[in-house]
């Protein structure tokens, strides 16, 4: 009997030593009806999407002459099985890849310089050099590679590609099934890269504040990571100390019992 108190009072320890309270687990929790329209006010506009080195970019250009605008244009290009002569093929669209000196190389217009230029500013600019060329032109573009990378205590840690170019931290952490109950939700860091350089910033988001952030909108290639709260770490160092120390007890208690019975004090 008095081993098996022991055991249980030990157990009891160890799964206190790893619960996570509500207050931990609660996001945003300065945010009421009144801090709204502070909130409101220090947000900004989710900016467009800038062009990077290595970025890969669809672009097409059209016009009322089908004809005209072929040139101006990768060929699309398309996948069969080889063995499979009645599948039907697969259309993909070719893309630009941005050099390390920011430019790519357009059908006939050349080598156009686009690092940091918006989606719209890389339009504007192809459109103002067609419009000598092509009547009415249409130009449409859109980021292939544009993701980002959640890891850490998320329920799926992965890669996930950016909505029409932008996304939000939120968003990111909800398309990676939001954060485990060990996930540390006062210190989330956002790793980017911008000119070269890798810049940090770490984010709370049990604080009104993670909105107005300039990290609060996710860019192309960003890395979420999540850490693990204390309850992780706690519960991590000493499961095998508590089961250690379980089994080293109940031994002792196992002699003990076994005394106190042969002497007859049990």
């Amino acid at each position: 009997m008095l081993k098996k108190q022991l055991v249980f009072v030990l157990l009891t320890v160890v799964l206190m030593c790893s619960c996570v309270t509500r207050k931990q687990l609660a996001y945003f929790q300065p945010v009421t009806s009144e801090s709204a329209a502070v909130i409101n006010k220090s947000m900004k506009p989710q900016p467009e999407p800038r062009v990077k080195i290595n970025d890969a970019l669809v672009i097409t250009v059209s016009a009322l002459d089908p004809e005209a605008v072929l040139p101006y244009n990768l060929p699309n290009v398309s996948y069969a099985t080889p063995t499979s002569e009645n599948i039907p093929t697969t259309q993909t669209y070719q893309y630009y890849t941005v050099d390390a000196n920011g430019d790519i190389s357009f059908p006939v217009l050349g080598k156009l310089h686009v690092v940091g230029l918006s989606q719209s500013e890389v339009i504007e600019m192809i459109l103002e050099k067609l419009r000598g060329q092509l009547v009415d032109p249409i130009v449409s573009m859109r980021f292939l590679n544009a993701k980002v990378t959640v890891l850490g205590e998320v329920k799926n840690p992965g890669t996930y590609l950016l909505n029409n170019g932008g996304m939000t931290l939120l968003e990111a952490l909800g398309a990676a099934g939001d954060l485990t109950q060990y996930g540390n939700r006062r210190n989330v860091l956002v790793t980017r890269e911008n000119n070269g350089k890798l810049e940090f910033a770490r984010l709370n988001l049990c604080s009104d504040e993670v909105f107005a952030s300039p990290y609060f909108y996710l860019q192309q290639n960003d890395v979420v990571y999540v850490e693990p709260n204390q309850a992780r770490t706690t519960s991590n160092q000493s499961i095998s100390l508590w089961l250690s120390l379980v089994g080293t007890l109940s031994s002792a208690t196992t002699v003990v019992v076994s005394v106190l019975s042969a002497t007859g004090n049990l």
